[in-house]
Parts: structure tokens; C-alpha cells; sequence
């Protein structure tokens, strides 16, 4: 599992070792790892660290001091070292005395011959866009596409929100100390790598699933287990109108589980042209025995999409809606407040804004937050981040990496998923986390197929790669 912390998480946490260890060797112990990791990436990108160009842009907190040590150990192995001090008044004294008693020399502009950059502007504690002088100066690095290491975050993006309100660094790495910040999931931080300083942290923010941890939750039928006992979803979904809707839904809660899924609705021809294996009626009534429902994508709002909505949440079990769903849900919002059984919205940003009354806006985690908390249900906000709140619970986050999944259905075939995940009797939350990484999964799959270098997809696709996703944890 992947924790963030907040920045007042790690500021906590820092201050027991400044007041226990001598003046400057936290600094140090996170220089070392900061200038360890720009090896590596000299390195990777150049071959060597010897006869390279470094330079630091310096502001006045101690991420400018982290900065300014990295380059002094880089000196020291030999890499050409320089530094913009954009506050020479406010620079870590001790720092830039090691600096210049290296070699390493203060100059106005990164110079063009430079191989690296190091941003040493602002840190956990800085915010807004970057000041006219730093934003000057990394705008001539990215013209001359010269590549950026962040020190703990990328100057100019809000260590909360990850959002980017004017001019920004744009890193290749960021390398953080302590422990993850929001920002490192939910901003553009390029590569992050992780440098333990020895802090002792408390419970975090907010986490996120690696594929360990989703392979350790997935479904695995037992040498006991029939298609009964392993889960059986319920699908309510497609029209007249939207008949793919309910086939690529449908397809994803088959391709999830070993379990059964049972889909009723006007769709039935069509579903099983594509899943015979599935047991199709034409009336939620007449389906059958299910342990989760997943109500609404392709359903419309009229009537008979209402009542579909109001049988599965009546039934006491699991429900995930989406799509048709959410908006009969935006307009009658006591269908799901007070249920007792599990309720996952599966909400993109419009959808959101009709149910929440207002877009989710810079802080998607604050605002997913607020509204599990006011329906009293489990929100996932999709998004290139998706982000999954549960009431009064804890937050998940799952950066897809790419947007591949940003295409129409894609949303059909999550919520089948998590349908198939509920109906395996995984807690809404967990299940709506584990099914997003292996949406992220199959998108990214299905994008490579069939060669290394990614191309538009579609929801056909993504769903076609949902086994391979499985199978690659």
C-alpha cells in the first residue's frame, strides 16, 4: 500500500529528530538520497556523472539548502556544479558555504550546457504559482528541454491538491522525503522516488493500492467454491437507446469473478449474443438470487430506469450506481441516504457537480470527501486520478498514469467490475479501489496492443484486456 501524508503530517514528524540530532544532519541524510537519485538519472540519461552539468535553482527554505548540499556531493564526484540563488540574502548559509568550497559556482541563468536541473524553489510549505524570477527561469529550462529534479515537490504545484495554478516547474523525478504527499498522486510530478530520513510518521492521510495489494483482495476460488459461493452480480443496465452499455457492463462483472452474473433488462438479446454464459431475463423481479446490484449505465431516466433504481436499492444489498443512475439519484438523493447495505457512486466530474450541486473543483479529495460524507455513501470520482472516498473513512487514490481510459463506456465496464468485486463480498471501498487499478490496467493494456507504443483504444478493448490486467498482478 502506497500512504500520503499531509504536510503537517511530516512537519510533526520531523520535529522530534531536529530537536534530538545535531544542527544540519537531517538536511544532510536528505541530500544524500536527493544526490544519489540524481546519479541515477544522470546515468540513465547521460552515461556517467563525471564531466556532467548540474545546476540548482536555490530559493530561501530548506529545500533550497537540500538542493545546494545534492550539488556539493555532485561536485564532489566529479559533475561541473552551479547554482541560481534567486534569494542570495535568505540562502542556506551553511549549505552554500560547502557549495562554493567545492567548486561549484553562482552564476544568473542555468547555463545551456547544463545536463540537470535541480528545483530547490519552494517546498512543502510554499504555495501559489512561482514568483516572475523562478518562473523566468524555468521557462528558459523548458525551452531548452533541459530535464528538472524536484526536490520534494515541483515548485508551483499545491502540495494538497496537485493542482497548478499558474507557472510551474515540470519535473522529470521528484524525490520526497519522509513519506508521500498528496501531491505526489494527484499532481504532475513525473517519476517519484521515496527517501526514508528515519521518520516516525502517524496514520496517513490517504492511501493507495499497488498491485500487490489489489492481487492479495482479488477474488481466488477455493477448492470448495461453486459459482454460487464466489459471488453472483446483478446487472441493470442498457436500453433501447444504449444496448452497449449493458453488454460491456455485463462483460466486465464476467471477465472480473469465476462467480455468475445475471443481467435483466431490454438488452437480454444482445448481452447474450456477446456473454451466453450469462443468465438473462427481461425483469429485475424475475433475475434471481444476486449478492450486488449495478444499476444505470445506458438505463435511462424515465420511469422504468427509476424503478430498475429503486428495486436494487430496496434489496438490502451492495449497490453500485452509475451513470442513468446518478443523475435519478442527483434529483432524489434520500434513495441512497440511511441505506445500510453498501452504496459505491461512480460519478465523472459532471455527474459529480448534479450531485454534490457544485463541480468538485482544485480539491477533488476535499470534495469526494464531503459528499461520501453527506450521502453517507462510498464516492469515486473518476479522473486520471480517480479518487474514492468512503463516510467518515479513508480516502484511495489510484493514478492511472494515462488517460486511455478517457473514452465512451469505459465507465460501463469499472462499474462492472466493481459490481462482480461486490458480489465476492470485498467492502465497497476496497472494491472500488482494487477495480479502478485494474481499469487503469486493462486501459493502458489494451492502448499497447499489439506493440509497445500506445495508440487510441476503446471500451471494447479496455474490457477485452480486463483478464490480462487480472492475471498480471
Amino acid at each position: 500500500m502506497r500512504y500520503y501524508y499531509s504536510a503537517e503530517q511530516i512537519r510533526e514528524a520531523e520535529a522530534p529528530l531536529l530537536a534530538a540530532l545535531p544542527d544540519g544532519v537531517l538536511m544532510r541524510r536528505a541530500a544524500t538520497g536527493l544526490a544519489n537519485a540524481v546519479v541515477r538519472e544522470l546515468v540513465r540519461r547521460t552515461g556517467g556523472v563525471s564531466g556532467r552539468r548540474v545546476c540548482a535553482v536555490v530559493g530561501s527554505g530548506d529545500n533550497g539548502g537540500d538542493a545546494l548540499w545534492a550539488a556539493t556531493f555532485l561536485r564532489r564526484r566529479g559533475a561541473g556544479a552551479s547554482a541560481v540563488l534567486l534569494n542570495p540574502e535568505r540562502a542556506h548559509a551553511k549549505a552554500l558555504a560547502a557549495f562554493t568550497g567545492a567548486g561549484g559556482r553562482i552564476v544568473e541563468t542555468v547555463p545551456a550546457a547544463t545536463d540537470l536541473v535541480i528545483d530547490g524553489v519552494v517546498g512543502i510549505s510554499g504555495s501559489g504559482a512561482l514568483r516572475p524570477a523562478a518562473a523566468e527561469v524555468f521557462a528558459a529550462v523548458d525551452d531548452a528541454g533541459i530535464p528538472v529534479v524536484a526536490v520534494d515537490i515541483p515548485s508551483g504545484i499545491d502540495v494538497h491538491t496537485g493542482a497548478a495554478d499558474g507557472p510551474h516547474v515540470r519535473a522529470a523525478l521528484t524525490v520526497t522525503f519522509g513519506g508521500f504527499k498528496p501531491v505526489h498522486a494527484l499532481g504532475e510530478c513525473g517519476r517519484v522516488e521515496l527517501v526514508d530520513i528515519g521518520l516516525t510518521l502517524p496514520e496517513p492521510a490517504m492511501v493507495g493500492m499497488e498491485a500487490a495489494d489489489v492481487a492479495a483482495r482479488w477474488p481466488m476460488p477455493g477448492p470448495t467454491d461453486d459459482k454460487y459461493t464466489q459471488g453472483v452480480t446483478g446487472i441493470l443496465a442498457g436500453s433501447a437507446t444504449y444496448p452497449g452499455a449493458a453488454v460491456l457492463c455485463t462483460g466486465a462483472a464476467v471477465a472480473a469473478t469465476s462467480g455468475m452474473v445475471r443481467y435483466a433488462g431490454t438488452a437480454a438479446q444482445q448481452v447474450l449474443s456477446q456473454w451466453p454464459e450469462v443468465i438473462a431475463t427481461s425483469s429485475p423481479s424475475a433475475a434471481g438470487r444476486v449478492q450486488s446490484w449495478v444499476v444505470g449505465p445506458g438505463l435511462g431516466t424515465d420511469d422504468t430506469g427509476a424503478a430498475a433504481l429503486w428495486f436494487a436499492l430496496d434489496s438490502g444489498l451492495p449497490v453500485i450506481v452509475d451513470a442513468d443512475g446518478l443523475t435519478i439519484v442527483a434529483a432524489h438523493p434520500d434513495l441512497v441516504t440511511g441505506r445500510d447495505a453498501p452504496t459505491v457512486l461512480t460519478p465523472h466530474a459532471g455527474e459529480f457537480a448534479r450531485l454534490a450541486g457544485a463541480p468538485p473543483g482544485e480539491d477533488r479529495v476535499a470534495a469526494t470527501r464531503r459528499l461520501a460524507d453527506r450521502l453517507g455513501v462510498t464516492v469515486l470520482l473518476k479522473g486520471n486520478v480517480t479518487v474514492i472516498a468512503e463516510p467518515d473513512g479513508p480516502v484511495y487514490l489510484n493514478p492511472a498514469g494515462q488517460s486511455w481510459a478517457a473514452t465512451a463506456g469505459s465507465g460501463d465496464v469499472l462499474s462492472g467490475v466493481i459490481g462482480a468485486l461486490l458480489a465476492a463480498g470485498l467492502p465497497p471501498g476496497e472494491a472500488a479501489a482494487a477495480a479502478a487499478f485494474v481499469h487503469a490496467r486493462a486501459a493502458d493494456l489494451a492502448a499497447r496492443d499489439p506493440g509497445p507504443r500506445p495508440a487510441p483504444t476503446s471500451s471494447s478493448r479496455i474490457l477485452a484486456h480486463v483478464r490480462s490486467a487480472i492475471a498480471g498482478l
